[in-house]
């Protein structure tokens, strides 16, 4: 359990930042996830969301853009998908939605058979919009942003787009949001391709008793379980640690990544 309480705690933490910067003035971390400042010096951005502001007016702010750079650099670099799981508000509305999906036995993954290929046509599609209607498409929708501002400033329209999410995860597909529908979630998972920590399997210790991918909600990245000693290669990962959490044989576990031997 001890990622989760890590997740949680990071996850709390930046929210409560942020409710201190934006509230109460305490220069910690103020504005929103996609553009903010960090000790009222450091500019950080939402790379995806500046990629669109790019695409739908050619132009932007030197702060923006160096901002993007400083958080593209750190998620390209650390671990895949690590906004998804550590950072976004969203995952834990989904992390409810699938307690409860678990707790009440619904079984909504057969409701809807939507490929995870959606999130990437999503993405495509968010960038193409912005340019042909020169509106930064996903960000003026981004249900993201709508939670996370609705949670600084106690928004009571955030509670419907909340509600939804859950609903959609529980009754209509397991892990929905996150993992098909979701183009931010996309978006690391292509700049994370080199990403540095990975979750590294050993088959020497495991049991297979697959408990790492009855947990994992992209469990097509667990596709070495029993079979081999390697690192996780999909960037689709979300590095939540969960698959670490429940085994009990110690098969795995973060690692630095070797590109040096993998080359």
């Amino acid at each position: 359990m001890k990622f989760l309480i890590l997740r949680r705690i990071t996850q709390i933490s930046i929210l409560v930042l942020f409710i201190l910067g934006n509230v109460y003035g305490v220069k910690i971390l103020s504005g929103n996830l996609s553009s903010s400042l960090l000790f009222g010096q450091i500019p950080l951005s939402d790379p995806f969301a500046v990629l669109q502001i790019l695409l739908a007016g050619f132009s932007v702010g030197i702060n923006a853009i160096i901002g993007a750079i400083i958080v593209f650099a750190f998620y390209a670099l650390i671990a895949p998908r690590a906004f998804c799981s550590w950072i976004c508000p969203v995952n834990l509305l989904t992390d409810i939605a699938y307690k409860l999906r678990e707790k009440f036995g619904f079984k909504g993954e057969k409701i809807l058979n939507v490929s995870k290929n959606l999130r990437y046509y999503l993405l495509a599609l968010a960038l193409i919009l912005s340019l042909a209607l020169s509106v930064p498409a996903f960000e003026s929708i981004s249900f993201i942003g709508i939670i996370q501002r609705g949670i600084i400033y106690g928004s009571v329209s955030a509670i419907g787009i909340a509600i939804g999410i859950v609903a959609f995860d529980m009754f209509l597909l397991k892990r929905g949001i996150c993992s098909h529908v979701c183009p931010l979630g996309a978006f690391y998972a292509v700049i994370s391709k080199f990403a540095l920590i990975r979750v590294k399997h050993d088959a020497n210790a495991c049991t297979k008793c697959m408990k790492c991918k009855l947990v994992c909600p992209e469990v097509q990245v667990l596709d070495m379980i029993g079979k081999e000693s390697r690192a996780v290669s999909s960037s689709e990962c979300i590095s939540c640690g969960r698959c670490i959490d429940v085994c009990g044989d110690g098969a795995l576990n973060f690692s630095i990544r070797n590109l040096r031997r993998e080359k």
